[in-house]
């Protein structure tokens, strides 16, 4: 198989995981007495710790390309400023989702 196929089939996989944990969560949180704004205080809070995760991440590997190949460095610098603004974006759907409830 290709790893577009691979790559669909794991992504299907997260996404039905995703929807199952979701149907569960009410119960779950129900259970232990959370309300919905302290679950989605908690997901907002481990949204931020992945995000910061990423960023430095991807920043110590964009500074590590750039001082391998100084001549790729407007090229990393580009590439680096979009997919940091994709993480960024993500954590601050989080947020959004958070004063929705």
């Amino acid at each position: 198989m290709k790893k577009s196929t691979y790559l669909t089939l794991g992504l299907l996989a997260i996404a039905g995981a995703a929807s199952a944990a979701d149907a569960s969560a009410p119960v779950a949180a129900a259970a232990s007495g959370l309300t919905p704004k302290a679950v989605a205080a908690l997901a907002l809070s481990i949204s931020g710790f992945g995000a910061a995760i990423g960023m430095g991440l991807s920043i110590a590997k964009a500074m590590e390309g750039i001082s391998r190949q100084p001549e790729a460095a407007n090229a990393i610098r580009g590439t680096l400023l979009v997919a940091l603004a994709f993480i960024e974006a993500l954590t601050i759907y989080a947020l959004l989702a958070y004063f929705t409830i």
